[in-house]
């Protein structure tokens, strides 16, 4: 392969000259087609006849300039959303990168219906990782809209990816997201001051975040701190109940947090169960008539009639979502699902206070 001086092979230069010959294509056009109509005006003798025939051959000749130049003006248009829209997909795989299908043997399924049409990031945050201290999770929820928000979104998820490879308790965790926090909304503050002449979309003194943090042991046990944060459902069979009863804390923002930050013991996930993780805008959720969405009763639809995977979750709940809301919601929404496939072998306590021992099944080879 032949290489330029730099060392980098010449098949895979970047092409330089394709911006400005596009700029040069978009200028070019609307002054050709411009041209053409001020030519036929002032040059063309038939433009000058008052006859009903040369005045049908004029409109014709400005209807099709126009038409031209209409079409040229949407075909940039157009090529400059696919752009932003390319930019957009980028950003959010960077800020809410795709799970994994599977994580230490839990499966596992995420996604993100926006409230606003075309838009690919919102308020709403999750993360899922795999640590020497068990699988971690985060799901939370940024008050406020626009690009402030996805600044928070940035600054937790951030926090979080790495504090929960380093911390090993889940108290530590939140406190670096809370410090993380602390130091994003203070930048903010110095940059959105009165004498920068800006008006942000969320004041800083108004933000706060709601955060979910649980931890999920090799042996299927339970850890959470919540602020201010919806619980997770948990999916047994055909039985569908809150992870927890438990106040949870204050958001993170507002307040300063506790000393104690002890981590709530939730029991544990046996084999087959699942957790559902969500943003309020779920349960938010209203019809045209003004009725809440009912999101336990769209899971015990999910999971009446067989064992299903978070995929199907998902999917059944969005499509229960987008129907009642008549495909308009209000708010953003998020679902994350995890799913216990580690096949214990030995009873342990039920996530409820009640003993239970797991069967041993086959592991399945397809995982949706």
């Amino acid at each position: 392969m032949i290489r330029s001086k730099a060392g980098v092979p010449r098949s895979r230069r970047p092409r330089t000259n394709s911006r400005p010959g596009r700029r040069a294509l978009a200028l070019g056009l609307p002054t050709v087609w411009g041209a053409v109509a001020v030519g036929y005006k002032f040059g063309c003798p038939l433009a000058e006849q008052t006859g009903l025939g040369a005045r049908i051959v004029t409109s014709a000749v400005f209807f099709a300039v126009g038409t031209g130049l209409i079409l040229h003006v949407r075909r940039a248009l157009l090529r400059e959303l696919r752009q932003a829209r390319m930019v957009a997909g980028a950003a959010q795989s960077v800020l809410l990168r795709p799970l994994p299908p599977r994580l230490a043997g839990l499966s596992v399924a995420a996604a993100q219906l926006s409230a606003d049409r075309g838009a690919s990031i919102g308020g709403d945050l999750y993360e899922a990782v795999a640590t020497e201290h068990g699988v971690r999770v985060v799901m939370g929820d940024v008050r406020g809209h626009g690009l402030s928000a996805i600044g928070t979104v940035a600054a937790v998820l951030g926090s979080f990816r790495e504090a929960a490879h380093d911390e090993p308790e889940l108290g530590s965790v939140l406190g670096r997201l809370d410090r993380a926090l602390a130091r994003h909304l203070r930048e903010r503050a110095r940059a959105e001051h009165p004498s920068s002449g800006q008006d942000p979309d969320s004041p800083v003194a108004e933000e706060f975040v709601t955060v979910l943090l649980l931890e999920i042991a090799g042996d299927g046990g339970l850890r959470a701190i919540n602020c201010g944060h919806p619980w997770p459902y948990v999916l047994s069979g055909a039985r569908v109940e809150p992870l927890s009863a438990a106040d949870p804390l204050p958001p993170l923002g507002p307040f300063p947090l506790p000393t104690d930050l002890t981590a709530t013991d939730c029991g544990q996930l046996l084999d087959g169960e699942s957790l559902v993780l969500y943003t309020d805008g779920a349960e938010d959720a209203r019809s045209p008539k003004g009725h809440f969405f009912s999101l336990p009763e769209a899971l015990r639809d999910a999971v009446r009639d067989r064992p299903v995977s978070p995929q199907t979750i998902l999917r059944t709940v969005f499509t229960a979502l987008l129907h009642h809301t008549n495909g308009r919601p209000t708010d953003d929404i998020a679902l994350l699902v995890l799913r216990n496939e580690r096949q214990h072998q030995y009873p342990f306590l039920g996530a409820r206070g009640t003993a239970r021992v797991t069967t041993t099944h086959p592991e399945p080879t397809n995982h949706l």
